[in-house]
């Protein structure tokens, strides 16, 4: 993709994130709202122009650079062998989760047992899997998605489900900074693709939103879990009184999630 419409189409993400419309925009630059529409379907930005928009967004034009770069080239998806080694090895997991998330070298090495020499050469294996790009003084580049998924039935996918949906599920919701919500309901194909889609929507917007806040201080920051899930779904109490004609036959869950 040509740097052009690569930061168009960044800025356009931005500005869905930030829910600010054309005519907002319009009115904040005091331009009509088809001469925004008309910058932006024929990318044709000053400088001066782009930087605007960026203020109403509290950006700079080097932060929308940088999050146009970052999304170029980056994978979507990790191979087999790469999900494999990564859960064959915790420390190396550890590490590629906490460069996904934006740790510098020294926060990995001040918060977890590993010392400088072993973390450099995580680092080194993470380069040589393609996951990231080693940089001069330790520092990297990330090279994966913030929103990429997991193989179906892979090994990530199956660590995920033995180890990790239990017990955050199990843990306290109650916390202002918590939120759990369960509905279940009869809908139509039409209905379920809608709810499939803004799901699919919101998780790119968090994975967004953890992209931004990797620039922060790690101090200024906290770890969170997030999980999204939608399946054909009925209690297995009421399943069990369904006439035998009528019983659902099981069906595989469907995910999107932030590990």
């Amino acid at each position: 993709m040509s740097q052009i419409p690569l930061i168009t189409s960044t800025l356009k993400q931005l500005l869905k994130q930030h829910k600010l419309t054309y005519k907002e925009v319009a009115n904040a630059l005091d331009m009509s709202e088809a001469n925004v529409k008309r910058v932006f379907a024929t990318e044709q930005f000053s400088l001066q122009r782009l930087e605007q928009i960026c203020d109403l967004m509290q950006l700079s034009l080097a932060d929308l650079f940088e999050l146009g770069e970052q999304k170029q080239s980056l994978v979507s998806q990790l191979t087999q062998d790469q999900e494999q080694e990564l859960m064959e090895n915790p420390k190396l997991f550890l590490v590629a989760v906490c460069v996904r998330d934006g740790w510098q070298f020294e926060d990995i090495v001040s918060q977890y047992q590993i010392d400088a020499l072993d973390c450099i050469r995580l680092l080194a294996r993470l380069d040589s899997l393609n996951m990231i790009q080693l940089l001069p003084n330790n520092r990297y580049k990330s090279l994966v998605a913030q929103d990429f998924r997991w193989i179906p039935g892979g090994p990530l996918e199956r660590f995920i489900e033995q180890q990790v949906l239990t017990k955050f599920l199990q843990g306290d919701f109650n916390r202002e900074d918590s939120f759990r919500f369960y509905l279940r309901g009869s809908y139509s194909e039409a209905t379920i693709s809608v709810v499939r889609r803004r799901l699919e929507q919101l998780t790119k917007e968090v994975a967004q939103l953890n992209q931004q806040d990797a620039r922060l201080l790690l101090n200024k920051r906290q770890s969170v879990g997030l999980f999204l899930a939608m399946r054909p779904w009925q209690l297995g109490l009421f399943n069990d009184l369904r006439r035998e004609d009528k019983a659902e036959a099981p069906v595989q869950s469907a995910k999107t999630s932030q590990p």
